[in-house]
């Protein structure tokens, strides 16, 4: 029996939430269907993600179908998964596209594939749902296509003059790991494709020598996903990784996916609690090495096993571990510094700094300029606050920890 395209709407846009180029999942399902209450957490596949300008949009996120022919062992639609398929014809994305944004639903679109016949074939479709979306429908809201490397390149090449943004897929944090779970996907070809995006990119930015720009190509950058957890490389060696792909590919981001196995009887891969605080850590880690100035050795020298401590965050452990750089006086510290005193922002320390340009600061200034004193005040000192000989407290780190939880027998 053929399905109803809701049918398909709730099995594809359930499939997506493993595409982490999105900020909406990990939240307790709720909905207002029943009459009572108002809004939802859940149905349509609409997650939020963040446009270049830093608007959070609403994003319509599905995948076109979730057959695949590939058999990657950490992804719950591979092709020997026990799972509910479904597959949106090119019409379909494209109905349900226009309907959401029309009712005010949505502003763009996110969408994946499972890969089915071949590369070519799925990229192409993708590629005419953006162009049908583009140039019949005039659509103007925002488009994210996660494009397949081993497709032609001139379809990746078209694909990019009608999104906005473009990902692909690292998959795993080291080649050897690829090759592992992932056989049928080649390192070498994500890369080139990759590549191939970062060079589009940067020529439609150069003028000819009349003055004439270039057809625009994926505005907001690129984009790429790595699993986390599915092999045994450390946080050292993901975020080693990820420096250097931000480095040769100009990425906007990386996002890091939890390895989350469903169960399954064709499984690969021993079933293990998600680690999605090893995620958020990760992620914490990325933003202080992308806007803080820290370096991957320094963020990851607070473990010895290379992995971010998981129970507090990553500014905190290096502050705790390197207790020699501080108390800090806001009044006469450098911005680099500063950006290294827990409970600080980059919005607090602009305030910090030009600020005492015109007054002393005290303490209840920070409170108002946005500064996290809970954290902040045993690394610190201003005009009326010295933290004595709370900055070398051995109970220093219990003050922020999670208490310990008594574990379960049973």
């Amino acid at each position: 029996m053929a399905m109803t395209l809701d049918q398909k709407l709730a099995i594809l846009s359930d499939a997506a939430r493993y595409d982490a180029s999105c900020a909406s999942s990990g939240t307790t399902r709720r909905d207002s269907r029943d009459g009572k209450g108002l809004g939802s957490t859940e149905g349509s596949g609409i997650c939020h993600a963040y446009a270049p300008d830093g608007r959070c949009i609403s994003l319509l996120k599905i995948l076109m179908t979730n057959f695949c022919i590939y058999d990657c062992a950490y992804c719950v639609n591979r092709v020997s998964s026990n799972v509910p398929r479904a597959r949106f014809s090119v019409d379909e994305v494209v109905q349900l596209t226009l309907e959401f944004y029309r009712r005010n639903y949505i502003e763009g679109l996110f969408l994946s594939s499972g890969v089915v016949r071949n590369p070519d074939d799925t990229m192409g479709e993708m590629v005419r749902i953006a162009q049908r979306l583009r140039e019949v429908e005039n659509f103007r809201g925002y488009i994210h296509l996660k494009t397949i490397p081993d497709a032609d390149p001139k379809l990746i090449e078209e694909a990019g003059r009608h999104a906005d943004r473009l990902s692909i897929n690292v998959e795993l944090p080291t080649d050897r790991a690829v090759q592992a779970f992932a056989p049928e996907k080649n390192p070498v070809t994500i890369r080139a494709a990759m590549g191939g995006v970062r060079q589009h990119h940067a020529a439609s930015k150069d003028r000819s020598h009349t003055g004439k720009r270039p057809p625009k190509f994926a505005p907001a950058g690129q984009s790429t996903q790595m699993i986390v957890g599915a092999d045994g490389a450390t946080d050292a060696t993901i975020l080693t990784r990820s420096t250097g792909l931000y480095a040769d590919y100009k990425l906007r981001r990386v996002y890091y996916s939890a390895f989350s196995p469903i169960p399954d009887a064709t499984a690969k891969l021993p079933l293990i609690k998600p680690p999605l605080m090893r995620e958020h850590r990760l992620y914490q880690a990325d933003w202080l090495m992308r806007f803080y100035g820290f370096g991957v050795n320094e963020i990851t020298s607070t473990a010895k096993d290379g992995n971010l401590d998981l129970e507090v965050d990553p500014k905190l452990a290096w502050a705790l571990r390197n207790r020699d750089h501080f108390p800090l006086d806001v009044n006469t510290a450098p911005r680099e510094m500063l950006l290294r005193v827990p409970g600080f922002g980059t919005k607090t320390v602009h305030r910090i700094l030009t600020t005492r340009r015109h007054r002393t600061l005290r303490y209840d200034d920070l409170l108002r300029l946005g500064a996290s004193l809970k954290k902040a005040q045993a690394f610190i000192t201003c005009a009326d606050w010295t933290p004595g000989g709370l900055t070398d407290s051995d109970t220093l780190r219990a003050r922020f920890a999670p208490p310990p939880e008594q574990l379960s027998l049973f």
